[in-house]
């Protein structure tokens, strides 16, 4: 199965799917099984600059012929959103921070929730925070863009923050920026509690998508739940999408407890994170292949031949 010959996407698989501890060793295998699969990227789960071996993943990903992405997030005591000048630094820092490692890492991108804190939200946040949050993101946005990584931040549903739970509140955040940097990821998981109309909110912020998650109801196999990805997938290139896609499921005993227990995963709705994967690109290729891009695409290839 040839991605980059039948199905001209830029596809990145979050390497959570299959297993918990993201070492060079581990992730070797995984990695070449990917790139058979067609997959040009791997998402790495949010880690510790400090305490992880760069070089050594940078290499890993190198001899696999894949290209990395790096996550980051926000923790108690460093916030961006926090009214406390020194939590608001120590949050910024931490961002800064996982920009370098990004950079060193051999990633173009840095994903993840930048803005605040994760987990159930104690009420809803203020316009005040919001705009904090979103100065401080954007001017590490413009200092990841001079080390050549382009920071994005996701939208997650209302039971994971309060801060913003919708595409019309990631343009707002943008705006609030300041920063011609910094790139939106949606996630269909999300949009399906949020959003009355994927399709449509996909569209109100292409021109700032940078990353278009393709998750499941159940967060298992793309083919199985609620949300009829491929179709997704079909709108949004017909809408002019042209920028990357993500693949994202989570099962319990390959996330491992401490991420199951943050994320909210009890269950193992698939055992098997390679044969999820080879899924989703069947997934998508009907997508792609329903498109009018995909359309296009197949019938130059047949006058070609």
């Amino acid at each position: 199965m040839n991605l980059d010959l039948d199905l001209d996407l830029d596809v990145a698989y979050h390497l959570s799917i299959a297993l918990a501890d993201p070492t060079p060793d581990r992730i070797r295998p995984l990695l070449a099984g990917l790139r058979a699969e067609g997959y040009r990227r791997a998402v790495l789960p949010p880690l510790d600059p400090g305490r992880t071996d760069a070089a050594a993943l940078r290499r890993t990903y190198d001899e696999a012929g894949i290209s990395p992405i790096a996550m980051t997030g926000q923790g108690p005591g460093a916030d961006v959103s926090s009214e406390d000048d020194d939590e608001r630094r120590a949050g910024a820092a931490a961002l800064r921070a996982a920009v370098d490692f990004a950079a060193a890492l051999g990633s173009d991108q840095l994903n993840g929730v930048p803005y605040g804190l994760f987990g159930p939200p104690g009420g809803p946040t203020s316009r005040s925070a919001f705009e904090r949050a979103a100065r401080e993101v954007g001017a590490v946005a413009d200092y990841a863009a001079d080390h050549g990584v382009r920071m994005t931040f996701e939208v997650l549903n209302r039971y994971e923050t309060s801060a913003i739970n919708t595409a019309a509140q990631a343009a707002e955040f943008v705006d609030a920026s300041g920063s011609d940097n910094l790139g939106i990821h949606l996630d269909t998981f999300h949009m399906a509690i949020e959003e009355a109309d994927m399709s449509a909110a996909i569209r109100s912020v292409i021109p700032r998508l940078a990353y278009l998650e393709l998750g499941q109801s159940s967060r298992g196999l793309l083919s199985t739940g609620v949300v009829d990805v491929s179709s997704v997938v079909r709108q949004a290139l017909d809408d002019g999408y042209t920028g990357r896609w993500g693949v994202e499921a989570f099962s319990r005993p390959l996330v491992g407890e401490g991420a199951a227990d943050m994320l909210a995963i009890w269950r193992a709705p698939f055992d098997d994170g390679l044969e999820l994967a080879s899924d989703a690109i069947r997934v998508i290729r009907k997508g792609w292949a329903d498109s009018s891009p995909g359309r296009r695409a197949h019938r130059l290839a047949h006058s070609a031949g």
